[in-house]
């Protein structure tokens, strides 16, 4: 994988906000909260033990409690869960992928159940940069159309079609993906 340095260290350093401090349009936490704007930018992988269970209609696509959490400032969280706890029978590679300054290239994948398919509802990175290592054998689901729960609790998904954070009672935002957000 040839990654080029200069354009690299260029995307890396385009974020005004890096979880040092909170800008002034940030919701306080409440009891038992935590604010996306302390998560750090580069963000960190956070080994997640609470259950996390995905549904795609009646069917369950993955259960586990061995999850990856990648915090980043301005982010929920977005979950990676080992391939090993998925239904990859459900899984096809999709056209596409994406490059993402700190975790690398990524691939996308559709799910698909017979005649059912909904193109572009999953990511992994087959190899990851430095530091993300622990994703390359994770897959990511944005949770528009899934059913997702984390210790219980049903997720909301991030806003905006790109981000695939997930959205827990536990977290104070706002939330990058909102018209708005772009620069933050």
């Amino acid at each position: 994988m040839n990654i080029d340095l200069d354009r690299l260290a260029q995307a890396r350093a385009q974020w005004r906000w890096r979880g040092q401090g909170r800008p002034p349009f940030a919701l306080p936490p409440k009891p038992g909260q935590v604010s996306v704007w302390d998560f750090p930018r580069p963000p960190e992988l956070v080994r997640d033990t609470r259950e996390i269970v995905v549904r795609w209609g009646a069917q369950e696509l993955a259960r586990t409690r061995g999850a990856w959490a990648v915090r980043e400032t301005a982010h929920p969280p977005t979950f990676y869960l080992p391939l090993a706890d998925v239904q990859r029978a459900l899984l096809r590679p999709a056209a596409g992928g994406s490059f993402c300054e700190w975790k690398g290239p990524a691939r996308y994948w559709d799910l698909v159940d017979g005649a059912n398919c909904l193109p572009q509802v999953a990511w992994t990175y087959p190899q990851p940069l430095a530091g993300a290592e622990p994703l390359g054998d994770c897959v990511a689901f944005y949770a528009h159309d899934l059913d997702c729960t984390v210790g219980g609790e049903k997720v909301l998904a991030q806003a905006g079609g790109f981000y695939g954070g997930w959205i827990t009672p536990d977290l104070a935002g706002p939330f990058k993906g909102a018209p708005g957000s772009g620069d933050w």
